[in-house]
């Protein structure tokens, strides 16, 4: 089953795995709808909804970062880094593990496996929250940086640090029904699967080769996905590769002088 709020669980505590946006907004609903929340922690950073008087998305669209360039990662991995935890709710609200913590939210590791009922959890909860931390601390500072390079009149703000989640023990192993944990909502994402291009298109990791849409197989083209060029996951940048595949498909489907053929373009998105 999907899950949908609170009141369609059993009763009973509940195990969130993932902390990106899904996976911190549910932990976040059902903490504040009563229930007792375990949280396997994830690598997704973390940002403040609002920072200097603009939305989070603003400074960032402002500062470049979702122009950086899919040649420009440091890793091929790093294109499926998950967003930062944030969230829209009540017209955008910030996110913090700190404060689930504190809110009587049990942090735990990372999931190494399950056997009957018993959870096997790694001890790195709090070298993830580390992470998690610096990661808003260098994405802050970038938009520091480029408020004083360009002069803009913006606001200071100084973001409140908590330290709540380093105060929780590292559990190595949890014994679901023990702790009376009902149910496991799994927030992990998912997995690309291209099985059904009957084509060698994919790269070890799973993700179409291809240079901004277009592959090396005449009429095979990618649109939609995160990183075909750039950070931007907008529809702006669906547009943009869209309009790149027309002018590459354009002189392939116009029919030279004398000849009939049609060709007809879908899109599956």
């Amino acid at each position: 089953m999907e899950y949908k709020n609170p009141s369609t669980l059993p009763e009973g505590a509940v195990l969130v795995v993932g902390t990106g946006q899904s996976g911190a907004q549910i932990a976040q609903e059902l903490y504040q709808s009563g229930r007792k929340v375990y949280l396997s922690i994830g690598n997704a950073g973390r940002v403040p909804r609002r920072y200097r008087g603009k939305d989070i998305s603003d400074w960032f669209t402002r500062v470049g970062i979702f122009d950086t360039k899919v040649e420009e990662l440091k890793s091929a991995a790093d294109k499926f880094h998950p967003h930062p935890q944030i969230s829209g709710k009540n017209g955008g609200q910030s996110l913090n593990l700190h404060q689930f913590a504190r809110d009587g939210v049990i942090l735990l590791g990372h999931v190494r496996n399950a056997h009957e009922g018993q959870l096997i959890l790694a001890p790195d909860l709090k070298e993830t929250i580390a992470a998690i931390d610096q990661f808003e601390i260098d994405a802050l500072k970038k938009i520091d940086d480029y408020i004083s390079l360009v002069g803009l009149a913006a606001p200071t703000e100084n973001i409140p640090r908590l330290l709540d989640g380093y105060k929780e023990e590292e559990v190595a192993e949890l014994n679901l029904r023990g702790v009376g944990i009902s149910t496991v909502v799994w927030a992990t994402g998912y997995a690309f699967d291209f099985s059904f291009v009957k084509l060698p298109v994919v790269d070890s990791d799973g993700y179409p080769i291809q240079k901004r849409g277009v592959t090396r197989y005449p009429g095979l083209y990618f649109l939609g996905l995160p990183w075909l060029y750039t950070e931007d996951r907008e529809f702006c940048s669906v547009s943009e590769t869209m309009l790149l595949i027309w002018q590459h498909i354009l002189p392939r489907a116009t029919p030279s002088a004398g000849n009939t053929t049609r060709a007809r373009v879908s899109y599956a998105m």
